[in-house]
């Protein structure tokens, strides 16, 4: 008899010690679950943030395109000697060839337009349609690509595009007269966007006019 009772005692002995493994093993595992979905909420979150800032981004970049627009359409409405001239109220100048109309070596151009006054940038008005409520700020420069101002043809030293050459007499073509047509002046065009969630984007294009 007193060897049953013995027998007994451990019996429950080792059932109170696998009801304290189990619920060991239980607390491990919710742990281990809350563990699990505090990683994917937090993944979720960097996900939605990276896809808000992509979105920014694009909607930066469409309104750097615009700017570019705007500035093409004010060069070919004001062609001809009224660009001879700098015109600070819409970021113009005529000799964009200066090296003070470019960032320097080493410097970044949001710190080179850190350094520009403020009445030599076109800001376009916040109230722009095409950017009206989307939290944009657009300004441009914009530059002829000469190295001084005044007639392009004519002691302004500008990039321009080739003339094209007469024929050679050994040519097929050679003694006709060639088409003479004016060489085309580039002008560059800087746009830059502030944007929400501190979103900055740059836009440049190179037109001829």
């Amino acid at each position: 008899m007193l060897k049953l009772a013995t027998t007994r005692s451990l019996g429950r002995g080792l059932q109170r010690a696998q009801q304290g493994i189990v619920l060991i093993v239980a607390l491990i595992m919710l742990a281990a679950l809350t563990i699990a979905g505090v990683v994917l909420v937090r993944s979720t979150d960097i996900s939605n943030i990276i896809a808000g800032n992509l979105a920014f981004k694009q909607g930066a970049t469409h309104a750097g395109d615009i700017a570019v627009e705007r500035a093409v359409a004010w060069l070919q409405t004001n062609s001809g000697a009224f660009l001879y001239d700098p015109r600070t109220a819409n970021g113009y100048r005529p000799d964009g060839n200066n090296p003070l109309r470019s960032p320097a070596a080493g410097q970044s151009w949001d710190a080179y337009w850190a350094t520009l006054p403020a009445n030599v940038i076109w800001v376009l008005p916040d109230a722009d349609t095409d950017f009206a409520n989307t939290g944009n700020r657009v300004s441009l420069i914009i530059d002829r690509m000469c190295a001084n101002t005044g007639n392009p043809n004519s002691g302004a030293n500008c990039t321009a595009s080739t003339v094209a050459s007469i024929a050679g007499q050994s040519g097929e073509e050679g003694g006709e007269i060639s088409i003479k047509a004016p060489s085309a002046v580039y002008y560059r065009v800087t746009a830059r966007i502030a944007g929400p969630r501190n979103t900055v984007s740059y836009v440049q294009a190179m037109v001829t006019l």
